[in-house]
């Protein structure tokens, strides 16, 4: 697997999530998709969106509804590349949005292995890699990250670290898409802060790479500790993404999170 095969299978996978062709990430102009279902696209996508913008740094691919069309086109006309995602430039994005009872909800950056620089950390505890039978009793809060009880079908293979026979960090990754499986990371938080999450991380990031799938890692942009780990183990950003949704979805979302 080389670094240009990774970055091919990613643009192939986005353009089945976007409804467009892989070379649409790599031009200058933008380019504006109708969006609909895809059954390659990532599983976890509520497809079709009204509003999703995709970047590789070039220029944005954006798919809507026929509706928000003209909406996200006009917003896009005003702005470069890279303040389309951010903010002032999103409240105008959100205000254009308004009369669709449609808000930004999520951003987020992702992440691909760079082959010259992943390589297997050192863990200060005993690794075991785990497979889709050993996750039966995981689906717990503590490993919400690395494991995802509703699509329990898709968590296929992780690694643990444990401390005397305790589980104290998992790394997990999901079978999203045919060619890319996600990788999500938890470390208990009385043991943070000991290289645990990037050696579980790399450790999982080259066991999937050796069942000649992609790895992809994603964070929101804030987040620094997941990006330092992500850095660490050898991945790069490689794509960044926002996508709007129902406003009371929003709202919904909101309340559900902890304070």
């Amino acid at each position: 697997m080389t670094n240009e095969k990774i970055m091919q299978i990613a643009l192939q996978q986005s353009a089945y999530d976007c409804n467009c062709s892989p070379e649409d990430f790599l031009k200058e102009d933008h380019v504006l998709t109708s969006s609909v279902k895809h059954p390659k696209a990532r599983k976890y996508l509520p497809l079709p969106f009204e509003c999703d913008l995709v970047s590789y740094g070039n220029n944005v691919v954006a798919q809507t509804s026929d509706r928000t069309r003209e909406a996200v086109r006009e917003y896009l006309s005003k702005y470069v590349v890279a303040h389309s995602f951010e903010t002032p430039n999103v409240h105008v994005l959100d205000e254009m949005l308004l009369p669709y009872h449609l808000k930004v909800c999520f951003t987020a950056v992702y992440y691909l292995p760079d082959v010259d620089k992943l390589r297997e950390l050192p863990c200060p505890y005993e690794m075991r890699t785990l497979h889709q039978e050993d996750f039966a009793d995981l689906y717990l809060p503590e490993w919400g990250n690395a494991l995802c009880e509703k699509r329990r079908e898709l968590d296929v293979l992780g690694v643990g670290a444990y401390d005397n026979g305790r589980l104290v960090g998992l790394a997990g990754c999901s079978a999203d898409c045919e060619d890319m499986y996600q990788i999500g990371i938890d470390v208990l938080p009385e043991y943070r802060r000991q290289g645990i999450a990037s050696a579980l991380t790399s450790r999982l990031a080259i066991e999937i790479l050796k069942l000649d799938k992609v790895p992809f890692y994603c964070t929101a942009w804030c987040n620094l500790k997941s990006a330092r780990n992500a850095i660490k183990c050898g991945f790069s950003p490689a794509w960044v993404e926002l996508t709007a949704r129902d406003i009371d979805f929003v709202n919904e979302f909101n309340k559900s999170l902890k304070l």
